[in-house]
């Protein structure tokens, strides 16, 4: 990979971060567009940054120039207009420009196991997931008319340190640390796959530049999944505190919590399960090694850090009591 230059929009977020930095490593001469805010994460050494907003046509127009890149990968698009907008900009740039698209994408409910990249696409809860679908469509216009030579990735619920899947975040984990009931929606039973941004930014490499992966759309996940409650138990473990659990139906934690309702009854009630068949044919070395297990410790070691990470929200807690007293 060495000599081969990239540019990453969006390039220092939860699923971008390790894959910029495992660039650098590897020889790729990374470029950066982004807003220019920094974050925990800092810089990323060895690459350079142009700033500009994702969002904004213009604004990105202005930060690239005239410049061309032998790969663009756009981490920042969620909506069909987007993505007219960024074939527009890129149309005879690059050699190859990856849209990171998303598993939620996949049709809901799940009619089948293992998805696979073939697998329907539709969602009829979630915007954030009908936005990426739309996008998909103007991406795959555009490769079939010649206009981009576009890859299309699908992550699953990939997460770093700073990002705690479960949900309510640390109101969760706050009232699991004080051995307070959390909740839990259905049974706890259905079947989740995590992926750790270093396993993810692993495959998403190894796509770089690779031309058998041009034309096609494939996801990168790990081949490890847990249940809901098993995922709350990692987390317990890494606290130190065995949470008591207390289900209760999607349907009812959607009325209750309405800012959980699109991504609760629009993925995560469903068990996803992943074929990776196809990232590990175009990426033979590729593997998701790094347990959930793992990765709890390096959440909770992460928020321990630092108290201002440690905020729980007052209103989201007593919600949460609300449902634990009434269905507990």
């Amino acid at each position: 990979m060495s000599g081969m230059t990239a540019l990453f929009i969006g390039g220092n977020g939860v699923i971008s971060a390790a894959a910029s930095r495992l660039a650098v490593e590897r020889g790729i001469e990374l470029t950066l567009l982004t807003r220019g805010r920094p974050n925990w994460r800092g810089p990323v050494p060895g690459a350079e940054e142009l700033h500009g907003d994702a969002a904004d046509g213009g604004s990105v127009v202005a930060a690239i120039g005239d410049r061309h890149w032998d790969v663009v990968v756009n981490f920042h698009v969620f909506d069909g207009p987007a993505a007219e907008r960024q074939v527009r900009i890129f149309e005879g740039r690059t050699s190859q420009y990856i849209f990171i698209s998303s598993a939620a994408a996949y049709g809901k409910p799940v009619r089948s196991w293992p998805i696979t990249e073939s697998s329907l696409l539709a969602n009829p809860v979630w915007p954030y997931a009908q936005g990426k679908i739309a996008a998909e469509r103007v991406y795959a216009d555009a490769h079939r008319d010649g206009r981009l030579p576009v890859t299309i990735v699908r992550p699953s619920h990939t997460y770093d340190a700073s990002l705690i899947p479960l949900p309510g975040g640390w109101t969760t984990l706050a009232r699991m640390q004080r051995g307070a009931p959390i909740v839990v929606h259905g049974d706890g039973t259905s079947l989740w796959t995590l992926t750790h941004q270093r396993d993810f930014g692993r495959g998403l490499l190894g796509l770089l530049g690779n031309p058998a992966a041009i034309g096609e759309s494939v996801h990168i996940t790990s081949d490890l999944y847990l249940s809901w409650d098993q995922v709350a138990q990692c987390l317990g473990v890494a606290l130190g505190a065995a949470p008591r659990i207390v289900h209760v139906a999607s349907e009812t934690l959607a009325r209750s919590i309405p800012e959980w309702r699109e991504p609760l009854l629009g993925d995560w009630s469903y068990s996803e399960i992943y074929d990776n068949t196809k990232i590990k044919r175009l990426v033979p070395d590729f593997g998701a090694t790094i347990p959930f297990s793992a990765g709890a410790r390096e959440i909770v070691e992460w928020h321990r850090a630092d108290p201002a990470r440690q905020a729980a929200n007052p209103v989201l807690d007593q919600r949460i009591e609300q449902l634990v007293q009434t269905h507990g």
